[in-house]
């Protein structure tokens, strides 16, 4: 009841896109100069907001979807192409800024500045556009029990990941340098591209043929 391969393709699409070390150092940000109890709370509360969107999202997306009329090619060449977007910014460092505007306006917006827990990391930080588009579409490509819950597996695993990083994200900011960092920040935006041209690549395959 569990297929390795397609655990392992959800599991690398899914943590490119969530990005769990690109996430840690903007809650690190927004939360420094807290207490750890609400470090951890933050934490724990983001990370259980965007659980419920996604997991509900990758049950019902497909029924709103076949309401409004859209195939899920069109979804493929769509997402695919917000994707390669995503990795794009994240080669050239426009990712990381963009987050970081998000970060200040949910300071300077919110009534209540400490909780960052809806926005902006639950939403759009974890639960983003790219994150929805990706699990319609893998979700879609499966129609066996054990498929949907290989790629549900990916999905907590990277969440579990994201929750780790989050609760250790000073620490790992300052072992990981700022240098380390916009390495690996590149290198996932390189393999997000390939994985993004790989999408629409199927959804043109599928709308033609």
């Amino acid at each position: 009841m569990f297929e390795v391969e397609l655990f392992l393709s959800a599991f690398a699409i899914l943590f490119v896109i969530i990005d769990p070390p690109g996430c840690a150092p903007i809650f690190a940000t927004l939360t420094n100069g807290t207490s750890r109890k609400h470090q951890k709370t933050m934490a724990y509360k983001s990370v259980f907001i965007a659980s419920i969107i996604l997991f509900g999202f990758a049950y019902v997306g497909e029924f709103v979807f076949s309401k409004l009329g859209i195939s899920l090619d069109a979804l493929r060449i769509a997402g695919g192409i917000m994707l390669f977007i995503i990795g794009l910014n994240m080669v050239f460092e426009k990712r990381t800024e963009s987050r970081e505007d998000r970060a200040e306006e949910a300071l300077e917006d919110v009534e209540n500045p400490e909780d960052i827990s809806v926005f902006p990391m639950g939403i759009p930080m974890i639960a983003g556009p790219g994150t929805m588009a990706s699990l319609l579409i893998m979700m879609g490509k499966t129609d066996t029990l054990a498929g949907q819950i290989s790629i549900l597996a990916a999905l907590a695993l990277t969440l579990l990941i994201t929750l780790i990083t989050f609760l250790i994200a000073g620490p790992l900011m300052k072992l990981m340098g700022k240098s380390v960092t916009d390495v690996l920040t590149r290198v996932l935006g390189v393999l997000l591209t390939t994985l993004a041209a790989q999408f629409v690549l199927d959804g043109i395959k599928g709308a033609l043929f």
